[in-house]
């Protein structure tokens, strides 16, 4: 219990301060993340030493880089891995052996032996992954040509950071065991991915489909966040790290028409225990022996960002990027990364760097992840500075995919509006909960997915921030006015028209800001109501016109019981001088209390229209032949004057 007491107690403390900071970094237009290393140097062991247990603040952090690396894995797909993969194997062994054997050089012309200096080099060639796609998410870059080579590059240095590990002992003059040596985790590594394999192909997809079925929204989170730790675990157990495995889930799931549903889910935890990782980061920074070895760190440091973001470039170039690119991708990956800071720690227990060399390391690393939201922000507009040589690589640059109209269900009205779509050839996406008809659609080649539309970040990946136009076609008032008021303040520019079967909610809709609220029964009644005056041979500019000011005015003509007294009645009148629309109230003696409609015969007997029946104070439109007919009903009435009359002595008003 005292553990736990201090566990709170301790991230609490870092929640609080963690607002202030960035809070005040929000004020001076500087990155949250920077805010967060800074929460960390004040709270750590080095600084304000307000936190007992650091060793469980980096455990937790280690949750939000495995996370970080799942929602990635979401995010892209193996197709799009597929594509990058000639960056990756190229852009990435140019980055990482270019930049390990500079710093080898470099270390060993400073006087070290030859195994610290490949060390060095080791420590030099690896970048931030959680920090670089963290910012390229935010900023929008990563579906960017810079982001896709950035990202190729980050997956190659993980790979490379598990030989970097292996490697340590040999460096520091120990040997391998059997279970430690290359060949051993090369069979492993391939056994894993033969596993995950059948794992994505077979096994996953059917256990979340009756997953899904239950509808049990916290199963569907269980799973998702079970798949990604089971194999983030079993990737580490077999020589490859936690980060790797976390992405290769996120690869399967992304294959799965519950991507979007599971980033929703997702997402919250992730930004929670990423925030912890680079909080543990700050921590790791002493500044009293920062401030010793200062004249080495503003030598290094300057030296270091300017020798990896070079090197970064001539990758990239490599690639065949122009230089405008290339830069930014040099100066996204100039910083030294997490994997760095876990190799360091190894290496200086291995005695590969003694202590005041492992705190100009540490400052180093802090520092440089410090100046990345800076070189990030900053990278496009020093980049358009630079001549446009070179060409784009045409399997990176490809954009993603925008659609024009967003469609939240598919029922009867959503399939007829996405055949009108494709006929029309508007790209299009659709939102659906209902996991077999998402199943069964998507075998089509439709492009359907499974999520709830009142979860923001679901919209978000689904492209509502890009889209033009919104259609909310689902039953569940509640959950119509959420997609409405979420979709909303993400787009202010988006067009949102909304289908509602309830009378109630055509106001309260509109307060939301939809621009077009579709009544359901309403509409047949006004279709009933033109065709009569294009019977009564009133021209069809006139009727365009009457209907579209009955719209205009949210159906008020058909929800007010005294038809006779709104305006939109004296304009029928004007078309139709023969014809009446008003209101009559039931009367308890009528003859046609409890009969239905289609008993009392209106229209053959009167020559009158029934377009609406008031009831309780709600309206039904364009009432059913079954119908039954109750004392107090008000009937809405269209017939010539002579009609009605009749009626009206027919009813006893």
């Amino acid at each position: 219990m005292q553990e736990l007491t201090h566990l709170l107690q301790d991230m609490g403390v870092i929640f609080i301060l963690a607002m202030g900071v960035i809070l005040i970094c929000h004020r001076l237009n500087i990155s949250e993340i920077i805010g967060f290393l800074i929460t960390g140097i004040l709270a750590g062991p080095y600084g304000l030493k307000l936190v007992a247990d650091v060793h469980t603040v980096e455990l937790l952090a280690e949750v939000g880089v495995v996370l970080l690396l799942f929602t990635i894995g979401i995010e892209f797909s193996l197709g799009q891995l597929a594509q990058i993969r000639r960056s990756m194997l190229l852009g990435g062994s140019i980055q990482v052996f270019g930049t390990a054997l500079a710093g080898t050089l470099i270390a060993h012309w400073a006087g070290f032996e030859l195994g610290p200096a490949l060390f060095c080099g080791f420590l030099l060639s690896l970048s931030s992954t959680a920090m670089v796609l963290k910012l390229m998410q935010s900023s929008a870059q990563i579906d960017a040509p810079q982001g896709r080579v950035t990202l190729a590059v980050l997956i190659f240095q993980d790979f490379a950071a598990i030989p970097m590990m292996l490697l340590v002992p040999l460096l520091a003059g120990a040997g391998l065991s059997l279970n430690q040596s290359l060949g051993f985790i090369l069979l492993k590594s391939l056994l894993i991915l033969g596993l995950l394999v059948i794992l994505a192909r077979w096994v996953i997809p059917a256990l979340l489909v009756q997953v899904v079925r239950t509808r049990i929204r916290e199963l569907f989170l269980i799973a998702i966040a079970g798949i990604c730790l089971a194999i983030a675990w079993l990737s580490a157990e077999l020589g490859l790290s936690l980060a790797l495995g976390a992405f290769i889930a996120g690869l399967i799931i992304s294959e799965s028409e519950y991507s979007h549903q599971a980033m929703g889910y997702i997402l919250p935890f992730r930004d929670v225990f990423t925030s912890l990782f680079f909080v543990s980061t700050g921590m790791l920074l002493s500044l009293p022996a920062a401030w010793g070895q200062i004249n080495w760190i503003l030598l290094l440091l300057p030296l270091s960002l300017l020798l990896k973001a070079l090197l970064a470039m001539v990758a990239a170039l490599a690639l065949g990027y122009n230089l405008r690119i290339s830069a930014i991708v040099g100066l996204g990956l100039c910083q030294i990364g997490e994997f760095s800071l876990l190799l360091g720690k190894i290496g200086f227990q291995q005695e590969l760097l003694n202590g005041a060399q492992y705190q100009v390391f540490l400052a180093l690393s802090v520092l440089s992840m410090i100046l990345t939201p800076f070189m990030i922000k900053w990278a496009p507009a020093l980049a358009n500075r630079l001549p446009e040589t070179g060409r784009s690589l045409p399997d990176v640059a490809e954009a993603p995919f925008q659609p024009q109209l967003l469609i939240v269900g598919y029922g009867i009205g959503g399939r007829n509006l996405v055949r009108a779509a494709e006929a029309a050839g508007i790209p299009h996406q659709i939102l659906e909960m209902n996991v077999d008809t998402v199943h069964r659609e998507r075998t089509q080649g439709l492009s359907i997915h499974y999520g709830d539309a009142t979860q923001e970040e679901i919209l978000r990946h689904l492209g509502v921030m890009e889209a033009r136009q919104l259609v909310v076609m689902i039953s569940d008032a509640a959950a119509t006015r959420r997609v409405v008021e979420v979709a909303r303040r993400l787009n202010s520019k988006l067009w949102i028209l909304v289908r509602t079967r309830f009378v109630s909610e055509i106001d309260e809709l509109y307060k939301l800001k939809a621009d077009e609220v579709v009544a359901e029964e309403f509409e047949s009644s006004l279709e009933i109501f033109s065709r009569v005056l294009h019977r009564c041979m009133v021209p069809e500019p006139e009727i365009a016109t009457l209907v579209r000011d009955i719209r205009g005015d949210h159906y008020g003509l058909f929800r007010s019981e005294l038809i006779t007294g709104h305006p939109l009645a004296g304009r029928i009148d004007q078309h139709l001088p023969d014809f009446k629309l008003i209101s009559l109230r039931l009367p308890p003696q009528a003859a046609f209390c409890g009969q239905t409609l289609a008993e009392t015969s209106v229209r053959n007997r009167f020559d009158v229209t029934v377009l609406a029946i008031s009831r309780d104070g709600e309206v039904i439109p364009h009432p059913p032949p079954d119908l039954r007919l109750e004392p107090g009903d008000v009937l809405m009435l269209l017939g010539k004057s002579e009609a009605i009359a009749r009626l009206a002595t027919a009813l006893e008003v």
